[in-house]
């Protein structure tokens, strides 16, 4: 029971994965039906990333009326909903319309699972979970790339609808494995009965709590603007072709997903906040790869970034409840999936404004700065919760 909820738990986050990398692979053709031009895209991605950080900051009222289980499966019910609606869109508008539920349901399972995983289950399964995400974003260009062969983007988007009200179904049948951690779940409300909301006013008053947002901000914008600029800088700063900086920067992915199924073998061993420390050290060691004016370190330095990046954001999630209480973890993640989404939507395209002004070149010192925060974040909030893991 325990290992088959565990496999549901993996499963949905694959789901949450699977929508993730489908609009860039197919938008290339989608503009041309919808005849916008290539910056629309822009649009529709701050529109689902707006509907993400609404729903993660009011995660914390939804679990505790409905549940993680609940939530969980409703959420993804949303997104299967926004992909068959976006299956079925025309015009540019309907894409934007879609794009709402689509947001809020990422948003809400995101924040509500891994509550649930950081209260229940130990670190390693948080790396795998997230590792779990990365096979998801893995599938969906593969099935995008099919339909594109065969059909029309129309289908990719209405194959992955099926696949995640599929997911649904399971998700629904599982409600009772659910009852495994009864226990912690009923014991942990008993004591939530006698408080309010935390809200993002009580989370703020928490030690700590303002460093924690803001290194996490930190590391999704460095994890952003690497996923999303790494072609560019290869290509603009090296002289590589268009195909092959495509596909080295994928490399960034690879290393990602590699290195949260490797950390997961040793996180118990070291522990969430050494964990955040080395792998940000690693992905320092990196940076400074790419700035270095040789092809292959600087193709190297993607791989090297991946892996640092890798244990960084399921141990910074893992560690709340023992930093903060698991009474205030649910409301505390929701902010920090907030703080996420700021993060790696804001800093990217202010990457692109500074990068225009002044060159490509200065991704790494861009890149390097938010890892550099980040690192002062985690010792500061270390030392803010003297209860956390040293």
């Amino acid at each position: 029971m325990y290992l088959l909820l565990l496999a549901v738990i993996y499963l949905a986050f694959i789901s949450l994965g699977l929508p993730d990398s489908l609009l860039g692979s197919a938008w290339p053709t989608m503009r041309v039906d919808f005849d916008v031009p290539l910056s629309y895209m822009g649009i529709i991605s701050m529109i689902i990333s707006g509907g993400t950080i609404i729903s993660g900051l009011m995660s914390e009222r939804l679990t505790k009326s409905l549940g993680t289980r609940a939530v969980t499966t409703v959420s993804v019910f949303l997104t299967a909903v926004a992909m068959f609606g976006f299956s079925l869109s025309t015009e540019f508008f309907q894409m934007c319309l879609w794009g709402i539920p689509y947001g809020l349901g990422a948003g809400a399972i995101d924040a509500a699972l891994n509550n649930y995983v950081a209260l229940h289950y130990n670190s390693r399964h948080m790396s795998w979970l997230h590792c779990f995400w990365g096979v998801g974003t893995i599938i969906s260009p593969y099935i995008m790339s099919f339909a594109l062969s065969h059909s029309t983007w129309n289908d990719g988007y209405r194959w992955v609808s099926y696949l995640q009200f599929f997911i649904v179904v399971i998700l629904a049948l599982s409600f009772p494995l659910w009852k495994i951690n009864q226990k912690a779940d009923i014991s942990s409300e008993q004591k939530e009965q006698s408080r309010r909301v935390l809200g993002i006013k009580g989370a703020l008053k928490i030690r700590g709590v303002p460093y924690l947002l803001l290194g996490f901000l930190a590391y999704c914008a460095a994890e952003s603007t690497t996923m999303l600029w790494a072609s560019s800088y290869l290509e603009g700063t090296r002289g590589i072709s268009k195909e092959k900086a495509a596909a080295f920067a994928s490399l960034f992915f690879i290393g990602i997903t590699a290195g949260r199924f490797l950390s997961g073998f040793i996180s118990d061993k070291f522990g969430d906040n050494k964990m955040i420390k080395i792998g940000t050290s690693i992905a320092l060691a990196g940076v400074i790869c790419t700035a270095v004016p040789f092809d292959i370190t600087a193709t190297l330095g993607f791989i090297i970034i991946g892996l640092g990046c890798a244990p960084v954001y399921p141990c910074i999630i893992h560690s709340t409840p023992d930093n903060f209480g698991a009474e205030n973890s649910q409301g505390i993640i929701g902010i920090q999936m907030a703080s996420a989404y700021v993060g790696s939507t804001f800093m990217p395209p202010l990457f692109g404004i500074i990068a225009n002004h002044i060159s490509l070149r200065i991704m790494p010192i861009y890149t390097a700065f938010f890892l550099v925060l980040l690192l002062i974040m985690i010792n500061k909030t270390q030392k803010a919760c003297k209860g956390g893991k040293k």
